[in-house]
């Protein structure tokens, strides 16, 4: 789970090259697409969500789990806001922006009219605060503010943002879940009583909790987009069962089927009832290995491993064709992907001669973490596990609690295991940081690793404006990241949903976010 083990991180967050049509985008505008049910819009209802694992935290400072960043992010607004098509982003909170000469200073007006779901007015204040407590985190998402020098309200509908050099990823970092706009000093509470109920502008405002069955958001009545949302509420209900969340949506005790397996679209398809999605995403699957542990810490048991796994035998048995074998830890979604990057491809005869060359040229025993109920990872394990016996590798398979093994993930406490990323923002500054760079919240990706090179090039790039220059990091970057095999990237799958008929407007983005303000019922 890193960030995101679905969590499996959204993000959430693979895909292929193509672009998601995403509708509604809160650019004040009904989309029909998603399981409509051919009537007209009805107002009102409980929309229900099931999924395999529930929430982590509402704190979005803090949290890098897909199953709680897309339910947050119903409550917490940003200034701007990931464009549908997952590469760009749009005015959101803030209305415009001017930037100085020097790149250095950022001026944003914010949109007017803009109230908490508490009815208090969203000013310059606010954001400044939030920025400021996004950006002083410890081991959360603070990496993503690194660049900012100082933030400034000169008047209550204007912020300055101040960066320490020139940054070119600022627009799409504001959109970054971890920047949503709180009320300046909580409200007057604690940051932690705060959470428990948080505010904000979304398009949903907070309800009930009842920790690993549901959670519930109402209707934010003080929404800035008029006539949105069209439901009173949203519940997203844990169902760790594939089987029985497909059954539910089937015979109507649910709405949508978040992550149904790939195994099991053609069935729902024939039902009748129910509309199925593959939407094209940044979701990447990726193979992580401790590199803080022996003997993990070698390069050659990592590139051994990483040549064995036949990524297109995953594709067709794991996604059943929906996907393709990863050759960057990029996907092709984002800026800069460079399909170019060889990857570490299957070969067995390479792995062969890597183990040999390693610590451990006879092979050794492991334990790989994987989140029980959990059919995906469960395919995953069996795969790699008769794939690495052929080197002498004894794999052996630990299923924990998925809650679990997103803590034992963050805190390193693993061997080999399993999760995968979705991007929050259209730039890939967030992934590079995330995965690369171990002084961030990330740990580089959960796994130690620690090349200095590519931290180097990893921080040229983010001061880097221009875009030829740029590709040309990136590029290198990728490259290096590859030859390290500091963890194995498998493939790039799309985003499954199964939704029942007479639901409407649902819609998600290559980032793995959905606008839940343009979901609607149908008569």
């Amino acid at each position: 789970m890193s960030r995101r083990h679905a969590l499996g991180l959204f993000g959430a967050v693979g895909v292929s090259g193509l672009l998601a049509a995403c509708g509604g985008g809160g650019d004040g505008t009904d989309t029909a697409a998603g399981g409509g049910g051919g009537g007209g819009k009805r107002v009102g209802g409980d929309l229900k969500i099931v999924r395999s694992q529930d929430a982590v935290s509402m704190n979005n400072t803090m949290v890098f789990s897909n199953a709680s960043i897309w339910v947050f992010q119903q409550i917490f607004e940003t200034l701007y806001t990931n464009a549908p098509d997952g590469k760009s982003v749009k005015p959101w909170l803030a209305e415009s922006y001017t930037t100085s000469d020097d790149k250095l200073t950022w001026t944003f007006k914010l949109r007017s009219g803009v109230l908490f779901s508490n009815g208090q007015p969203v000013t310059a204040e606010d954001v400044k605060f939030s920025l400021d407590k996004a950006g002083s985190t410890k081991g959360g998402w603070e990496f993503i503010n690194s660049a900012i020098d100082k933030v400034t309200a000169p008047d209550a509908s204007t912020v300055v943002i101040t960066t320490k050099y020139p940054w070119a990823p600022l627009l799409a970092d504001l959109a970054c879940p971890n920047n949503g706009i709180v009320p300046k000093n909580y409200g007057g509470r604690s940051a932690d009583d705060f959470y428990n109920a948080p505010v904000g502008t979304g398009p949903f405002m907070w309800g009930s909790w009842s920790k690993g069955s549901s959670l519930t958001l109402k209707k934010n009545p003080h929404y800035w987009q008029q006539g949105k949302p069209a439901v009173d509420s949203v519940t997203w209900q844990v169902v760790p069962d594939d089987n029985t969340r497909n059954l539910m949506v089937q015979g109507g005790q649910a709405d949508i089927n978040e992550n149904p397996p790939f195994s099991t679209l053609d069935q729902l398809r024939s039902s009748g009832t129910v509309k199925v999605d593959v939407f094209p995403s940044t979701r990447t699957d990726y193979v992580m290995m401790n590199n803080t542990k022996k003997p993990y810490d070698d390069i050659h048991v990592r590139r051994a491993i990483s040549y064995a796994i036949d990524r297109n035998a995953l594709v067709k048995s794991v996604l059943f064709g929906n996907g393709k074998a990863a050759n960057s830890v990029f996907m092709p979604t984002v800026p800069y992907y460079d399909a170019n990057t060889p990857g570490l491809q299957f070969d067995m005869a390479k792995a062969k001669a890597e183990l040999a060359q390693s610590s451990v040229p006879n092979g050794f025993t492991t334990t790989y973490l994987a989140s029980s109920g959990d059919s995906t990872d469960a395919a995953i394990a069996q795969i790699m596990q008769a794939s690495l016996k052929q080197l002498g590798i004894t794999m052996n398979i630990q299923n924990t609690d998925p809650s679990a093994v997103h803590d034992l993930q963050t805190k390193l406490n693993f061997e080999i295991t399993h999760s995968y990323w979705t991007m929050d923002i259209a730039d890939p500054d967030e992934l590079a940081q995330y995965a690369l760079d171990p002084t961030t919240g990330g740990h580089s990706f959960n796994t130690g690793y620690d090349d200095k090179a590519t931290i180097d090039l990893v921080h040229k790039a983010q001061k880097t404006f221009d875009t030829t220059a740029r590709q040309q990091l990136y590029s290198e970057i990728q490259t290096k990241a590859a030859e390290s095999a500091y963890m194995a990237f498998l493939y790039y799958q799309p985003f499954p949903y199964a939704t029942r008929s007479g639901v409407a407007g649902f819609q998600v983005l290559p980032t793995g976010s959905y606008h839940l303000e343009n979901v609607y019922f149908t008569a």
